[in-house]
């Protein structure tokens, strides 16, 4: 165990894209717990996009980071010191914590980790902490699909949207996949089974839509807004669904961004559109939990970590969720 604490701090509010001055990595005193508290060594970091909503002070779902603070993560790590009866050295934990190699936790903030036989640590972290639940919930409890249906979904390369198009498929969907590169789009069909895949890069997103859905879509799984929402809007079969599970493409906008040109269609076409963050769900993570990992078991469902070294990087790191630089769960090992 060291004696020094590597701690990265919100500095200032981001403006367009996280620069370089947004946080500062800092060595500090390795803290000591209190009665009721553990301390624990952080092994892994999730990069998620809510990262970036965290970072700013606009109307969120949790208070934002205040300045000067350590900066938010779901974290994963390894228990070496505690004064909790319910909580052992050598315990792995997971839940929301900061941006630092040694912090404190609570069982009100963190929780033992249950790893399926065969499945790594950083497998299950990576997989059960959010993204798991997020597509699981997001795409059966908000769109309740049935067999046959067309579920398409933006960023579907990524963390949650390759999980979506898979769970699609389990459920008898025909799953569309959109991504920014060949490789991307090669990787969700061949890989992971969707049915289609359309490079928003390349490609004419309407006109491609068209092709991919002959039958219309009945599901929209949305993680970017932007304008492939609104070329979404355009397919919408009656009666659509359309969960809203992250706007990525806005979230480093630094002036207004203008709403969906397609509104009408949800009056026209009976649309339900409902945004969800996965805490909503929170007290329903063993359902999810269970249903991924016999999936997984069962070889139905796969899942990629795409993971990067040392709490030096976690910012340069995270700045590839914004790029589209990388494929599936983005994380961070760091001890």
């Amino acid at each position: 165990m060291s004696d020094v604490n590597q701690v990265w701090r919100l500095r200032k509010r981001p403006v367009g894209e996280i620069a370089d001055d947004v946080l500062s990595l800092e060595k500090e005193t390795v803290p000591e717990p209190a009665e009721g508290q553990f301390l624990f060594r952080m092994n892994y970091l999730s990069l998620d996009p809510t990262n970036r909503i965290w970072m700013s002070d606009m109307d969120q779902y949790m208070p934002p980071v205040a300045l000067n603070d350590p900066m938010r993560g779901v974290v994963c790590g390894t228990v070496v010191k505690s004064r909790h009866p319910d909580f052992a050295a050598g315990d792995v934990v997971s839940g929301l914590g900061v941006w630092a190699d040694y912090q404190l936790g609570t069982p009100a903030t963190m929780g033992k980790m249950q790893t399926p036989p065969g499945v790594s640590v950083a497998d299950a972290f990576g997989l059960f902490a959010v993204v798991g639940p997020t597509a699981y919930f997001g795409l059966l409890d908000l769109s309740e699909p049935k067999a046959g249906e067309t579920v398409v979904v933006s960023a579907a390369a990524g963390a949650v949207g390759s999980i979506v198009g898979q769970i699609a498929r389990i459920k008898g969907c025909r799953a569309v996949g959109l991504a920014g590169t060949n490789a991307k789009c090669k990787w969700i069909v061949e890989e992971l089974g969707f049915d289609a895949a359309i490079n928003y890069k390349k490609e004419n997103v309407a006109e491609a839509l068209k092709r991919a859905c002959p039958k219309g879509i009945d599901v929209y799984f949305d993680n970017v807004g932007g304008d492939i929402l609104d070329a979404c809007f355009k397919q919408m079969n009656l009666g659509g669904r359309i969960p809203t599970c992250g706007l990525i493409s806005q979230y480093n906008a630094t002036g207004e961004v203008p709403g969906p040109r397609n509104y009408p269609m949800i009056l026209m076409q009976r649309l339900k559109v409902q945004g969800f963050i996965v805490l909503d769900f929170a007290h329903r993570y063993p359902e999810a939990i269970m249903a991924l990992g016999q999936w997984m078991q069962e070889g139905k469902l796969k899942f990629k970590v795409d993971m990067y070294e040392g709490m030096e990087s976690a910012v340069k790191t995270l700045r590839r969720l914004y790029t589209g630089d990388h494929t599936g769960k983005l994380m961070l090992h760091v001890g």
